[in-house]
């Protein structure tokens, strides 16, 4: 219940009244001709309706007992899982390997793609940037060919093990952060740099002393992000013998050892959530 104003003029009573109580008016249309998230929507809408009606997908058959049994056998065959001490030193190694792949392939990405981000970047509006399309046109092409793919080339010239695995996780990798930093350091307060462009400092001194103490933080964070992929990756490229737990879960696979399978799972599992958590400090850390 509204008080009234008694020595306020007509005009400033009203407004009150109006303030207090706000016209009633109708929602918005969910559907507006001009609106282009709208039809942003309703072309998505298509596309997921068409793709089920293309797919010939057999829910039925997926959801019926017999297809429940089946899974239930095949589950049953993994346990109990093998753990003797040989074949755990075996798979412990393996994922030392796996490790060692991700971290070096990583490293080497981190260095390459500041590398390429540095001309893939315009760091002033007086820039250039002659190298800034050409540059990412490379990058787009580097992180355009998935990791499985790169591994399966640098085979022919790397050989089996865990130096092609690498190599294929810096390349993809090196695409990925290229393109991350380069969008950082576009995306900083450029009065820095400005300041000691204008006192006529070099642009490596720049690029040293105002560029990169201000997106440290952030391409540490978009590096320790990609290496938890790179570890879950890493894991996969030994199916195309590229090293690693990939190799061996693809040996005893399709040899149908099921309890061995389940040990180099459970490894997998256990590397990827220490590395999540790991990561995850260290994210926090560098962002306090």
């Amino acid at each position: 219940m509204t008080m009234p104003i008694p020595d306020a003029p007509p005009v400033v009573r009203t407004f009150a009244q109006e303030a207090a109580n706000p016209p009633w008016r109708l929602p918005p249309p969910l559907f507006n001709a001009r609106c282009r998230a709208c039809w942003f929507t309703a072309g998505l809408l298509v596309l997921v309706v068409a793709s089920f009606v293309s797919l010939e997908l057999d829910w039925v058959a997926f959801a019926s007992m017999e297809a429940a049994r089946s899974m239930g056998r095949f589950l049953a065959e993994f346990f109990p899982p093998d753990l003797s001490p040989l074949f755990v030193n075996k798979v412990a190694w393996a994922a030392w390997e796996t490790l060692a792949m991700s971290a070096l392939g990583t490293a080497i990405a981190a260095v390459l793609g500041l590398a390429l981000a540095v001309p893939a970047s315009r760091m002033s509006a007086q820039d250039p940037a002659w190298l800034r399309s050409p540059t990412r046109w490379l990058l787009n092409a580097l992180r355009a060919i998935p990791e499985l793919v790169w591994a399966a080339l640098l085979l022919i010239s790397a050989g089996l093990g865990p130096m092609a695995g690498t190599l294929a996780l810096a390349l993809h990798t090196s695409g990925v952060l290229g393109r991350l930093f380069a969008e950082a350091m576009e995306n900083i307060p450029t009065g820095p740099g400005d300041v000691l462009r204008t006192q006529g400092v070099g642009p490596l001194r720049v690029f040293f002393y105002a560029t990169l103490p201000q997106v440290l933080p952030q391409l540490m964070s978009y590096m320790l992000y990609r290496w938890e992929n790179n570890i879950r990756a890493a894991a996969v490229l030994g199916v195309v013998g590229a090293g690693g737990l990939g190799q061996l879960l693809s040996f005893h696979m399709g040899l149908f050892h099921m309890n061995k399978t389940a040990t180099i799972l459970a490894a997998m599992l256990l590397m990827v959530a220490c590395v999540d958590a790991l990561s995850f400090a260290a994210r926090r850390w560098l962002t306090r």
